[in-house]
């Protein structure tokens, strides 16, 4: 695990540093203060993008990602993934109950602040704001991809994305940027998690590997004797 994390630390280094602005930023600034900061620049082509390009972090994402690896014979990779999701999901699901925080919208009508620039067509809850599940999730599946793949030139490409789809929450007034912080974290957190334990731990070797693997080693034994 270590020598990939080093490997592959200009996706890791490049993840936190912005994370960690990120966090700086949300202490200098009120939660209304960091959020219209955020949404000063409305243009319908933005809106568009946006309204779609958010749907990148939906669940279903990481599913179809699983899919078309277990399609290809990459059964660990699937299974990474997939551990991935279930994992932030189910943190998400949890720290969301815990925390009940309000949405934007709600939190606005709450302290009579007027904040009107909501994307036509953009469905806006009122609870359970903290964290951010769409961001846990393009976070998992950015950080597993690059992982799995061991493949440098794509590291910027899915940080670039998964920040996107950060902010994306924002910009469609869903999340507040702490939500987006913090989820960014439970998906990096559950993705390292996930590949820890399939390529590191091996906890998920199918029936039949296991079986070789143990007359392999009483084979070995044997040899020894």
């Amino acid at each position: 695990m270590i020598k990939r994390l080093i490997k592959l630390r200009f996706y890791f280094i490049m993840a936190l540093s912005v994370l960690v602005a990120a966090l700086i930023f949300n202490f200098c600034f009120s939660k209304t203060e960091g959020f219209l900061l955020f949404n000063q620049y409305h243009p319908n082509w933005l809106d568009s993008f946006f309204k779609y390009a958010t749907n990148l972090g939906d669940g279903l994402i990481s599913i179809l990602a699983a899919i078309i690896l277990l399609s290809l014979r990459k059964k660990k990779k699937a299974m990474t993934v997939t551990l991935a999701y279930i994992y932030s999901g189910l943190l998400i699901q949890l720290a969301k109950r815990i925390f009940h925080m309000p949405r934007p919208k709600f939190f606005f009508e709450q302290t009579l602040f007027q904040y009107s620039h909501f994307v036509e067509g953009v469905r806006m809850h009122d609870q359970n704001s903290f964290p951010s599940g769409h961001t846990a999730s393009a976070f998992a599946l950015a950080t597993v991809l690059v992982l799995v793949f061991k493949k440098k030139k794509i590291s910027f490409f899915c940080l670039f994305m998964a920040i996107l789809i950060g902010y994306s929450r924002i910009y469609l007034a869903q999340h507040f940027l702490i939500d987006v912080i913090v989820g960014a974290l439970a998906g990096i957190g559950c993705a390292l998690i996930s590949y820890h334990q399939v390529y590191d731990l091996k906890l998920f070797r199918s029936a039949k590997v296991n079986e070789r693997y143990k007359k392999l080693k009483i084979a070995s034994r044997a040899n020894a004797i």
